[in-house]
């Protein structure tokens, strides 16, 4: 009878999802994705169209055609239908037996990943970063919490002259700018919310609410001026600066700011 060859056990420092056979590593076996620089000119371009096949879909809409969706994307048909042969391989896209296409579950799970993913500092503080650069104020973030608001994130101002306030700080909901931002939705104030001596005497601040992925108020962000230091030009510079901001961060969050545009009309 022939002698087997023996087989040498797996190493006891190898990871089991790195051992042959475990899905680790069958997902370490597919080859990296070229970086985009890498790709040819023809190979971007086509990353390009299927986008904008993607983004061809509309809340409303049902199964769409290949004729409807040639059109949106502004394709010929032939490129359309090879990109969505492509897409529907993937998952983006589903191909009905009637011949209409629907979105498909891939999305569903890359949108869910982006949720899980999801950390407010990440973007928060990027922004405040440009408020203050911009402003030269304290620029902070609030967050509501039932009747009040509290600071989650600040950064003073580089001047010597400035408002005192600390991150954690619980202030009444309703007043101020940061107060009256995290309910302007409801009560219909104009955006941003500026405020004069309201909370605090001597000091001035302009604020505007930021939306999460659901339409929900997630946060207040906002800048807070002396109000000796508060004129018009100030003003007049840094409530297109909040707007801009709170309309990014909205976005980055996978927000519509369509809500902010209209009440800063």
């Amino acid at each position: 009878m022939a002698k087997q060859p023996r087989r040498n056990p797996p190493a006891a420092d190898q990871p089991a999802e790195d051992r042959p056979g475990s899905p680790g590593a069958s997902l370490r076996a597919v080859p990296p994705a070229a970086p985009v620089g890498a790709l040819p000119a023809e190979g971007v371009r086509a990353v390009d169209r299927a986008l904008v096949l993607l983004r061809a879909f509309r809340e409303e809409d049902g199964p769409l055609g290949l004729t409807e969706l040639s059109r949106r994307a502004g394709l010929n048909m032939t490129t359309a239908l090879r990109l969505l042969g492509t897409l529907e391989g993937h998952g983006f896209v589903k191909r009905l037996p009637a011949g209409g296409y629907l979105l498909g579950p891939t999305l569903l799970l890359l949108g869910d990943v982006f949720r899980r993913s999801l950390r407010l500092e990440h973007h928060v503080m990027p922004a405040l970063e440009r408020l203050r650069a911009e402003s030269r104020e304290s620029a902070a973030f609030f967050v509501r919490e039932g009747d009040q608001r509290r600071c989650v994130f600040r950064l003073d101002s580089p001047q010597l002259v400035r408002d005192v306030a600390h991150v954690g700080e619980a202030q009444p909901l309703g007043r101020g700018a940061h107060g009256r931002s995290l309910i302007a939705l409801e009560s219909g104030d104009r955006l941003p919310v500026v405020s004069r001596g309201e909370r605090l005497p001597v000091i001035a601040a302009i604020a505007c609410p930021v939306l999460d992925a659901e339409g929900r108020v997630a946060g207040s962000i906002g800048i807070s001026v002396p109000l000796y230091r508060f004129t018009a030009e100030t003003e007049a510079l840094c409530t297109p600066l909040v707007l801009r901001e709170a309309m990014a961060m909205t976005r980055d969050l996978g927000g519509d700011p369509a809500p902010l545009e209209r009440a800063a009309r």
